[in-house]
């Protein structure tokens, strides 16, 4: 057993630098934008910029690695770019330059992608919920550690996170190039359906995703991922802005160092859920219910939001939402894998990082024309009610059809 698991530990580590990277960036982005003159609208449009340029380049990515053969080479050119990126982003001297940092990070991202081949390359299918968890479990380190970062240092100049951030990036080239072992089977090029990650589509290969879309109980179960990425993707596109303007502390609007405390407790909370919880949840009550569950829960904490007026009441509506985006993720991921061919989980993986990137591009600029416009209850209740659709979803799956 120890020696399935051991693979594991360095494409963890590898996770968890770069999510603590990215996850330093969340509270500080808005507000750096902000300070060259964007607009909510502005903040949103930087946002789904960013996600543009990784679905375009995410998949070809993926594809390119499976060709190769091999993960790591692209994990680092990936790591590289978002260094590269992050460099650019401390130096910006105006909005221009601040996108052109993001734009480059996005060409560049794959590092998910890869990360979920890897893990699908070196796991048994009984095994993958808890695998998959582990990807959680290093978004739940990051969001307690990242923010914290973000807020500590933003308070002597806001360039420091980003140098943070960079520094970070450049570490995980160096855990990629010293700690990352390839498995031992990887995909032979030109051969569709070699290889235990599969390949890749493009990102224009909207035929070829329309096939796993109507497959029976796979394409439902894709829609259900889209149910999870696009109201988180509508929540971490405004929540910033959306809390400024929201909260008041200490008879301050709040920014920077208070949201940072917010995503940290909500960090620690999917911590305890994905590291301790998740694995025993899912033996008993199996992933379908907790999708179910899922759902209920971030529709509630989502909707919530829209009658908060309070740091407490933030805080109450972020433990019941961390619930449900906590055993989303993980739960879905397992059933998609399940569905899908030993030799289509690249191709399978590769799509719900492209919906998960679909999201992305849309959601940030809904919100930050909403928050822009004042409809700061619109945008939590429209996050929930997208929450709840996928719940609708989940009850009509029964997980019958092959």
């Amino acid at each position: 057993m120890a020696s399935k698991r051991s693979p594991l530990l360095p494409i963890f580590l590898i996770v968890l630098v770069d999510v603590l990277g990215m996850t330093i960036m969340i509270p500080l982005l808005p507000f750096y934008a902000v300070h060259f003159g964007a607009s909510a609208t502005v903040v949103g449009l930087l946002m789904s910029t960013y996600a543009f340029c990784q679905l375009i380049a995410g998949p070809f990515l993926g594809k390119w690695s499976d060709s190769m053969g091999k993960r790591k080479p692209l994990l680092i050119v990936s790591q590289l770019g978002t260094f590269v990126g992050f460099l650019i982003l401390a130096f910006a001297t105006n909005l221009w330059v601040v996108f052109l940092a993001r734009i480059i990070d996005g060409l560049t991202a794959g590092n998910l992608s890869l990360a979920q081949a890897h893990i699908a390359d070196v796991t048994e299918p009984e095994n993958r919920a808890k695998s998959f968890g582990l990807i959680g479990i290093a978004f739940g380190i990051g969001f307690v550690i990242g923010p914290a970062i973000s807020g500590f240092l933003s308070q002597y100049d806001a360039t420091y996170p980003i140098f943070a951030a960079a520094a970070l990036s450049a570490l995980s080239v160096i855990c990629t190039a010293t700690l990352l072992v390839e498995p031992e089977h990887h995909a032979i090029a030109g051969d569709e359906a070699s290889g235990p990650a599969g390949k890749r589509l493009g990102v224009f290969d909207w035929s070829r995703y329309a096939e796993y879309f109507a497959r029976p109980g796979l394409g439902t179960l894709l829609w259900q991922f889209f149910f999870f990425a696009f109201p988180f993707s509508l929540f971490f596109g405004g929540f910033a802005l959306y809390a400024n303007q929201r909260y008041q502390w200490n008879g301050h609007a709040v920014g920077i160092h208070e949201i940072s405390w917010v995503l940290l407790y909500v960090g620690m909370l999917g911590v305890i859920l994905q590291g301790g919880l998740i694995g025993r949840l899912v033996k008993r009550f199996g992933e379908r219910a907790l999708v179910r569950t899922g759902y209920l829960a971030g529709g509630i904490g989502y909707g919530l939001l829209a009658w908060t007026r309070t740091i407490p009441q933030l805080f109450g509506a972020s433990t019941i939402n961390s619930y449900g985006m906590g055993v989303l993720r993980p739960s879905l991921t397992a059933l998609i894998s399940h569905k899908a061919g030993k030799r289509e989980q690249g191709v399978v993986l590769g799509l719900t990082q492209s919906i998960t990137s679909i999201c992305s591009v849309i959601a940030p600029l809904i919100a930050g024309m909403l928050i822009d416009g004042k409809y700061l209850s619109t945008w939590a209740l429209l996050t929930g009610g997208f929450a709840f659709a996928g719940l609708a979803l989940s009850l009509t799956d029964r997980g019958d059809t092959a």
